[in-house]
């Protein structure tokens, strides 16, 4: 008999997560309180776009190992993937991780496993989650059993990772790691770490918090080389080149719901001593700002701005966060005229009206490349010269792969030259 599953949450990690599990005859219940989205999963459609997901979710459906619901089914394990906002005063906000906790009440029996997937701050999984279920009258760690084990994958290669990568997982006593590490070993062919929830919470905010801090070291160092005239890009390339180096890339800020909130998670817990998360968080948090004032500084707010690129990474439509759409949001405020494409991202998605590649470039001054897509690596200069008013490219995520001496292009490496010589008020 097949082993049941619950997932709770059916976004960019609780669908992939549940599709797999499928996959690997767990029979599968998708929890999801949108009725549009159960609706859809239901006929094998999906609405989040994710390289493979789609065929994927088709193919368990139409077997019968995967069907979704609005609230969950009895099963022998559940898995608590939904989303862990911050709220205004940057704290994690957990009401929806308790409420899916809660929702699991009526359902729940003795010797089920539940483990939390949503990225939660350190001492989460004992101090918020278990007593819900002890009140409940399940004593974790011995009626139930209770672990976390925290996403690790990268957007567009979620299906690919979900399998490869080593997953960590920690349980409030050794039995309930036990268990939750052995739900894992069905399908996973990395490592599955055994340890206890606290330190299982604490990596995975570790894992970004390091890729945050980089990044805003490499940001830091653009504003420094801008003001000296040196090149950022070269500077990271060979210092890149020492054997012990990973400096990151600059951009204009970090976006998705990892690297720009697990951080304040840990510093929710010890303000005091986070120093320098803080400090990295206020660093790539300004970065906007500072795309937008090297804007000012060369076109005024009549200059109509093609912006290309919403996503916050590279060939995915997940715009959580996103640095790019407030910049788009701070330039429109400011009165200029912008047009924004990304093949991606769909008009619901946004606040704003979006627009064709053409018609975003029509008589624009500045193509301002905010996002990584593969098809901004390799562009149709002639196209481009022809469609925008002057050709000018400010390429914030330093993408670009074919430059053309019929542009003018601009990148982190060399803005002390946008600053000298006002290069986009001129044409060619």
């Amino acid at each position: 008999m097949k082993s049941k599953l619950c997932v709770v949450g059916l976004g960019y990690i609780g669908l992939p997560t549940a599709a797999v599990f499928a996959e690997n005859e767990w029979q599968v219940t998708g929890v999801d309180v949108n009725s549009l989205a159960v609706e859809e999963l239901n006929k094998g459609k999906v609405i989040i776009e994710e390289n493979g997901l789609d065929e994927l979710v088709k193919k368990v459906v139409k077997e019968k190992k995967f069907v979704a619901k609005m609230s969950p089914v009895e099963a022998d394990v559940f898995i608590i993937a939904v989303p862990t906002p911050h709220n205004p005063d940057l704290t994690a906000n957990l009401k929806h991780v308790e409420s899916a906790v809660r929702s699991l009440l009526p359902v729940l029996k003795k010797e089920n496993t539940i483990i939390i997937e949503s990225t939660i701050p350190p001492r989460t999984t004992r101090d918020v989650v278990a007593p819900i279920l002890d009140e409940a009258g399940f004593k974790p760690g011995e009626d139930v059993y209770l672990a976390h084990c925290p996403e690790r994958v990268l957007p567009g290669r979620i299906l690919i990772e979900l399998y490869e990568n080593n997953r960590i997982v920690g349980g409030i006593n050794s039995i309930s790691t036990k268990k939750a590490a052995d739900v894992y070993r069905t399908f996973v062919k990395g490592k599955v770490l055994e340890t206890n929830a606290e330190s299982a919470e604490m990596s995975k905010l570790m894992e970004n918090t390091y890729r945050d801090v980089n990044i805003a070291l490499a940001n830091e160092l653009t504003r420094i080389s801008e003001g000296l005239n040196i090149d950022t890009l070269e500077v990271i390339s060979l210092a890149n080149e020492h054997p012990r180096v990973n400096v990151h890339q600059p951009g204009p800020g970090v976006g998705g719901h990892c690297l720009a909130v697990d951080p304040y998670f840990i510093i929710e817990k010890d303000p005091e001593n986070a120093k320098l998360i803080s400090n990295a968080r206020s660093i790539n948090e300004s970065m906007p700002e500072f795309v937008v004032n090297q804007l000012r500084k060369v076109v005024d707010s009549s200059s109509k701005i093609a912006a290309f690129g919403l996503a916050y990474k590279g060939n995915i439509d997940d715009v959580r966060e996103s640095p790019a759409i407030k910049i788009v949001n701070q330039l429109q405020f400011e009165g200029y005229k912008v047009e924004a494409y990304d093949p991606y991202v769909k008009q619901g998605q946004v606040d704003f009206k979006l627009s064709s590649y053409e018609d975003a470039l029509k008589d624009a001054e500045v193509m301002l490349i905010l996002t990584d897509h593969n098809e901004f690596k390799n562009i149709n200069w002639s196209e481009v010269n022809r469609l925008m008013k002057i050709p000018n490219v400010l390429d914030t995520k330093n993408c670009v792969e074919n430059q053309s001496e019929i542009i003018h292009y601009f990148n982190f490496g060399n803005l002390y030259e946008l600053k000298r010589n006002n290069l986009l008020k001129q044409n060619v």
